[in-house]
């Protein structure tokens, strides 16, 4: 009788995949790196063990917000004084800060526990077409493919 493989920590093997944002939508692009990730994209995935790649995602500034969102969608914060609520457009925030887009994005969809904030820390995210772990030797992966 085989019992289920649960992957140990220390036999990982973590890779290192760059992922290119021109005129991707933002969901797309955020939904594929989760998984990578998380690791879902491994055969040797396990729930409670942190299976994933490091991802870097470069071209962030060209990422591709569909219908109305550069003007409806508003991220919100708070600095925890009375009236101290600041609204930004995604618009605004892709003009601005395109890197704090993709991550907040991402974020929403891993888990919201311990796992969830190291696997937040395997991510990277670049404005431009530079990036500066070109000694890790990152596979370019097309996202199209994975869509």
């Amino acid at each position: 009788m085989r019992t289920t493989y649960m992957a140990k920590p220390n036999e990982v093997e973590r890779n290192w995949v760059v992922l290119d944002a021109t005129d991707v939508a933002l969901g797309r692009i955020s939904a594929v790196a989760a998984n990578m990730l998380r690791g879902k994209n491994k055969p040797t995935f396990t729930p409670h063990v942190d299976t994933g790649d490091q991802v870097i995602i470069i071209n962030a500034d060209k990422v591709k917000l569909t219908g109305k969102k550069a003007l409806d969608k508003k991220y919100c914060r708070h600095s925890g004084y009375p009236g101290g609520i600041y609204e930004t457009s995604a618009g605004k925030m892709r003009a601005e800060r395109p890197d704090r887009l993709i991550e907040l994005s991402i974020k929403g969809m891993l888990p919201k526990n311990k796992l969830g904030r190291k696997q937040f820390t395997h991510l990277h995210v670049y404005a431009g077409s530079e990036h500066p772990h070109a000694a890790q030797q990152p596979k370019t992966v097309d996202i199209s493919e994975l869509i």
